[in-house]
């Protein structure tokens, strides 16, 4: 995939350079402005877009709405606000991902990792019996195609991006329910048990005791 280019937006001292250090010895190229003005400039020479809603010369918020009229570059809020209300209006108004203050650099790698690998696979992802179509919204499984609602279309298409690999139960819940989700961790086992009904093989997900659910890789 490269090195994923990172633009911090924050305008508190304490939390800028702690945050570019650790994200570069996470791997990433990072650079950061203070200003809400600054962040349309650089823009277009980045992966993703870490967005902080409390800036001096504007409202994070205006500036998300003005990114979404002319870029789809990945917005990850990073903000101290976390009533519902603001992670709504943040979400509804394009955000990729919503992640409350305080937060480790490590879960932020993890997220980071997570919409640039959204933004920039393949539409089509595929093992040798499950093929995931997410332009078309299709799923198709040893040969036949499969009637799945939304949330298990995101669901297996998270799994589907990386066949093999343990998806943590966290990850699962912030890309396919909410960046900060307060539900019951049953519905993520529900949903999957359902899943695996209409693939017409539970050894297609596989759970990983401990971790989360992986999709079967061709050579399990």
């Amino acid at each position: 995939m490269g090195v994923v280019k990172v633009l911090v937006v924050d305008d508190d001292p304490a939390i800028i350079q702690p945050l570019v250090d650790g994200l570069k010895r996470n791997g990433f190229e990072v650079e950061s402005v203070s200003y809400a003005s600054q962040v349309l400039p650089a823009a277009g020479d980045v992966d993703v877009i870490l967005l902080d809603l409390g800036l001096p010369d504007g409202d994070g918020i205006d500036v998300l709405r003005e990114l979404r009229r002319t870029s789809d570059v990945p917005v990850i809020i990073t903000t101290a606000r976390g009533e519902e209300t603001d992670r709504i209006v943040g979400l509804e108004l394009g955000a990729d991902d919503y992640v409350v203050k305080p937060f480790s650099v490590r879960e932020l790698s993890a997220r980071i990792r997570a919409v640039s690998r959204r933004r920039r696979s393949d539409p089509t992802l595929s093992t040798e019996r499950v093929m995931v179509d997410r332009s078309r919204h299709v799923v198709i499984v040893d040969g036949a195609e499969i009637d799945l609602t939304a949330k298990e279309f995101d669901l297996l298409a998270v799994l589907a991006e990386e066949p093999g690999r343990a998806v943590p139960r966290q990850e699962l819940f912030s890309r396919v329910w909410d960046p900060v989700w307060i539900g019951t961790g049953k519905t993520l086992d529900v949903h999957v048990a359902t899943l695996r009904r209409k693939l017409g093989d539970a050894e297609l997900i596989e759970t990983v005791r401990g971790v989360g659910y992986r999709l079967a890789t061709d050579r399990s």
